[in-house]
This record gives structure tokens, C-alpha cells and sequence, in this order.
């Protein structure tokens, strides 16, 4: 038995293609078997307020295409175009790289991997803008 394999704490909340899904009052082990389902905890993901950053308004508009909550094409059009300006600051190897797995990943419509490929770069941006902060 393969699939993805999700640990809930007690009232966690996870959307599922979609749909806002709130565990029980019991830790929860749910298997997911259908490949290429949508999965986003909600404790992982970013609020608008906190879309303050460039990488972090990427990953919001791939977030919403993941929820459900902006029409695909368009939010294709938007992640193609922040990645394109992002590659335009994250020069390095192991960055460029990244972006090319999320640019492909949006270009099959595959948003979540899109998403976990630029949430990779979070730590890196923090490093950057602390820099600039100095």
C-alpha cells in the first residue's frame, strides 16, 4: 500500500483538492491514494498579511491555484511571471535549479509541486533581506 501518508494533531486543518477538512479530537493517520491530490496543511500555509515578500507572494498565488481559490490559467500566468522576476536575484546553482522545478512543475499545472519548490528559496530570501536590513 503506497500513497502519501498524513499525521493529524487533534483540530488540525488540512484543504484537500480544495476542500477544508479539521480533524477530530484524536491524533489522526489518514493515507491519500489518489495520485497528484492537492494537499496543503493550513498551519504550513502563508496568510495574505504575510505575503510580504517576493518569494512569499509566489507562493501565495500558487497556495490559491492549490486551494482552489483563483482560476488556474490566470495564476499559471502570474507564478511564470513572478518566477522569471525571481530568477532574476537568485543567481546561484542550487537556486536556478529550483526555479526551473517549479517553472515546470506550474507549466503541467502541477501548483503543489510549484509550491514546494519555491517555499525551498523562503530560507534563502530571509537570508537576502537580511543583508540588505544591515
Amino acid at each position: 500500500m503506497t500513497g502519501l501518508v498524513l499525521k493529524l494533531a487533534p483540530k488540525e486543518r488540512v484543504i484537500i483538492n480544495g476542500a477544508v477538512i479539521e480533524n477530530g479530537d484524536r491524533r489522526t493517520r489518514l493515507s491519500v491514494m489518489t495520485p497528484g491530490a492537492n494537499i496543503l496543511r493550513l498551519r504550513d500555509a502563508i496568510h495574505p498579511e504575510e505575503a510580504n515578500t517576493p518569494v512569499r507572494r509566489v507562493c501565495y498565488i500558487a497556495q490559491l491555484a492549490v486551494s482552489g481559490d483563483a482560476d488556474p490559467k490566470e495564476a499559471q500566468l502570474q507564478l511564470l511571471r513572478g518566477i522569471e522576476q525571481l530568477s532574476q536575484v537568485f543567481l546561484d546553482d542550487d537556486s536556478r535549479s529550483t526555479l526551473s522545478r517549479a517553472t515546470d512543475a506550474v507549466r503541467k499545472d502541477q501548483f503543489y509541486q510549484g509550491l514546494r519548490a519555491l517555499r525551498a528559496l523562503l530560507p534563502r530570501e530571509e537570508r537576502l533581506m537580511a543583508m540588505v536590513r544591515q
